[in-house]
């Protein structure tokens, strides 16, 4: 199985660069958006590192789930839950690299958006968009739409979130 996953994220490396340039180009948007709107609300603004981390992160995984293959590549639908896990080492290793794929975004997420610092909130968050990657995968047949996928996505959500949880609790808070 970790032969699988070795060479899974091997052939995803490639991808890098075109996420973090799209990223760029997300984060520059939605940080014109927000200084445009925080603006005239008298609000801080927003902190620019973990915002741009989360952008460079969602477009990253966008382009590995949806961009990276064809249109009509892969088609179907799997509404049995559990049904990946047990089947082959393949199965297995897609499985726990749908768990690594949303961990980072568990983490990242709320450290960019303070409103996602509840572990309900943030695992709703990873569930809702998972949930949009696996319809958006179906609608255009570039995934197959998996109820496990949004299980093992979500559970990546909320270990990322609590790994968050230990690291921004072991450093030493400004007075």
């Amino acid at each position: 199985m970790l032969k699988y996953i070795y060479q899974d994220l091997l052939s995803v490396v490639k991808y890098l660069p075109g996420g973090v340039a799209m990223g760029a180009v997300f984060s520059v948007a939605f940080f014109w958006a927000a200084k445009k709107i925080r603006k005239g609300r008298g609000k801080e603004r927003v902190a620019m590192l973990p915002a741009a981390s989360f952008w460079i992160y969602v477009s990253v995984m966008l382009i590995i789930t949806f961009f990276s293959r064809e249109s009509g590549s892969r088609q179907g639908m799997d509404l049995e839950l559990f049904s990946t896990w047990g089947i082959n080492e393949r199965n297995n290793a897609y499985v726990v690299e749908n768990v690594l794929l949303f961990i980072p975004y568990g983490f990242i997420s709320p450290w960019a958006f303070q409103a996602l610092r509840r572990i309900l909130r943030c695992g709703a968050f990873g569930f809702l968009t998972s949930l949009g990657i696996e319809l958006l995968q179906l609608a255009t047949q570039r995934g197959y739409f998996q109820i496990d996928d949004i299980l093992t996505n979500t559970l990546g959500t909320v270990i990322g979130y609590l790994l968050f949880r230990i690291v921004f609790a072991l450093i030493p808070k400004k007075r």
